[in-house]
């Protein structure tokens, strides 16, 4: 592998010494190495060297084009700040394709991490990164970047392919899902509101990062400001309470999402007011009223979003997602589910908070 890892540091232009590297363990998607280089001048510099999963991302160019556009834009707009940086091959292109798979490198920037935190600074800053990477694209033209994952977020269509492997029952589970199906249908039109509000051109398409965890948010070592947003394979046009929604989702849940506890499951408020008041900090100027009005909704369409997918997922055998267990995405859709029914108990307290948010930013 070192021989390898210095090819591709070759093929990026990276001057000087090889020293070392390691693999990241980290993150269930490409492999990644951390690479160390003595430069001419004598000072050490580490790369990020990934190797994409082309299984996963079946048009990783298009992937690597729209986050060159983005990270290119947001560089240009302010040249001071901390971004991601990948380097260019010799023809100007951030990625390498040989024998060997689909490569690119980008610098190494020290940090923190965390995978899950309950240091309400730690999810407030969080919350900025993400709203200021919202806030620097805002006037970027969204219809310029690659839909690499087509579908992702329409909820409509989440449902009806749920629906539709419930009745056709391939691995005859289906019955063991009939409760959890019928709560989730006894809520669609709520939970497709979004997705309507989209079809009817009452939502603006914005960039949207699509997978708002914490751990890619970028923290100062031992620290808990945010320095930037990483992980941008799933960047692409979306609505902003595809973001702001799928966050809340992981971070303010009292439990994990495959916690077999479900009746532990739910919003924490002191979570969602931290996250919601770092996103909003930075969005606020830019977001229309009927976004604002929408993003507590938004945290909830998500949610039954998600328990659709691990349901479909659970009686169709599990082909998506990872599982420990044979019963892992029928778990995860129960956890799911009792989240979004604490989120309908408390939607009305959760679009309260927005709205303060709004009136203490904008």
């Amino acid at each position: 592998m070192e021989e390898k890892l210095q090819q591709v540091c070759q093929a990026f232009c990276i001057e000087g010494a090889f020293q070392s590297y390691e693999e990241i363990k980290v993150g269930n998607v490409n492999r990644t190495y951390k690479v160390n280089y003595l430069r001419p001048d004598g000072r050490p510099k580490s790369y990020i060297i990934q190797a994409v999963n082309t299984f996963v991302f079946k048009k990783p160019v298009e992937v690597m084009e729209n986050i060159d556009k983005v990270t290119e834009y947001i560089h240009a707009k302010q040249p001071q700040r901390t971004v991601l940086h990948f380097h260019h091959t010799p023809d100007r292109k951030i990625y390498l394709f040989d024998d060997n798979g689909f490569w690119r490198l980008f610098n190494y920037i020290p940090s923190t991490t965390y995978n899950t935190c309950s240091d309400l600074e730690v999810v407030r800053s969080a919350g900025e990164a993400f709203g200021e990477f919202q806030m620097l694209l805002a006037d970027f033209d969204a219809q310029q970047l690659y839909v690499t994952i087509p579908d992702f977020h329409d909820t409509r269509k989440r449902y009806q392919q749920l629906l539709s492997d419930v009745e056709a029952d391939p691995k005859g589970m289906a019955a063991q899902v009939a409760q959890e199906v019928e709560w989730l249908k006894s809520v669609q039109e709520k939970a497709c509101r979004l997705t309507d509000l989209y079809e009817a051109g009452q939502l603006p398409l914005r960039v949207t990062h699509n997978d708002t965890k914490i751990n890619n948010v970028l923290f100062q070592p031992n620290g808990n400001q945010a320095i930037v947003v990483i992980d941008l394979d799933t960047v692409m046009p979306g609505l902003v309470g595809h973001d702001f929604g799928d966050a809340i989702r992981f971070a303010a849940n009292f439990v994990e999402e495959d916690s077999p506890e479900t009746e532990k499951a739910g919003v924490d408020m002191e979570v969602f007011r931290a996250f919601t008041q770092g996103f909003l900090k930075h969005t606020a100027a830019t977001l229309t009223q009927q976004e604002v009005d929408t993003l507590a909704l938004s945290c909830f369409a998500l949610t039954c979003e998600l328990a659709t997918r691990f349901l479909d997922d659970y009686i169709l055998g599990s082909p998506y997602f990872k599982i420990q267990y044979p019963e892992h995405n029928l778990v995860r859709a129960r956890c799911q589910i009792a989240l979004a029914k604490d989120m309908l108990q408390k939607l009305d307290e959760m679009d309260a908070v927005v709205h303060q948010c709004m009136e203490q930013y904008r």
